[in-house]
């Protein structure tokens, strides 16, 4: 009879794994399983090594980031939406800088990409909504003003969680959002209004 696994020795090991990342600890398979209650086996068991730890990890980070997301409140303003859904993506990446890295490693796959992709849809439904309140032109794709705003954010915590430049320019988010969104066809005066409404950075 074959034991069925345990999701909970997966969480652990996923959960150790992040906590490592955060620690600035090398993860390694004696080293992750320190202080549990499991052994290197389990890595092969669960993630078949640590590739597939790795590519649990990343899909961990997305999750996380949608789930961060989807505690963003829905206003009667998708200008404001936006711009707050923009922020809580910049402020999920500068709390978790090195699990950050690893969402964005390409060199290992994505467990679940749909999944992945759900963090894109809260910022599609806000851009959509924008477009059918008139707030941006009927022209534009939700999709891709969606992928715009996720650029600024994901630009923002390259350069200050993980690269060179000071948290100041944290606030840059407002100006270039509000370009953004004015491009898009909204109307300038209103549109800086509710950009600084949404982003609390």
């Amino acid at each position: 009879m074959v034991r069925s696994k345990d999701p909970r020795i997966r969480s652990i090991l996923i959960e150790r794994a992040a906590q490592m990342l955060a620690d600035r600890e090398p993860v390694t398979l004696r080293a992750l399983v320190k202080g549990t209650s499991v052994s290197t086996m389990a890595v092969y068991t669960y993630f078949d090594g640590l590739e597939g730890l790795w590519k649990a990890l990343r899909q961990e980070g997305f999750t996380r980031l949608s789930a961060r997301l989807a505690l963003v409140e829905e206003t009667s303003d998708p200008i404001r939406d936006l711009s707050a859904l923009g922020s809580a993506y910049l402020l999920n990446g500068l709390e978790s800088p090195d699990l950050y890295r690893v969402m964005f490693d390409a060199t290992f796959d994505l467990e679940d990409p749909v999944a992945a992709d759900a963090g894109l849809q809260h910022l599609v439904g806000a851009a959509s909504r924008a477009r059918d309140q008139g707030r941006i032109r009927s022209d534009v794709d939700p999709l891709d003003l969606a992928t715009q705003t996720w650029i600024v954010g994901h630009g923002l915590v390259s350069l200050v969680a993980t690269g060179p430049l000071p948290d100041a320019v944290l606030g840059y988010g407002i100006p270039m959002l509000t370009a953004l969104f004015v491009a898009a066809g909204d109307d300038p005066v209103r549109c800086r209004r509710s950009v600084k409404s949404g982003w609390s950075i």
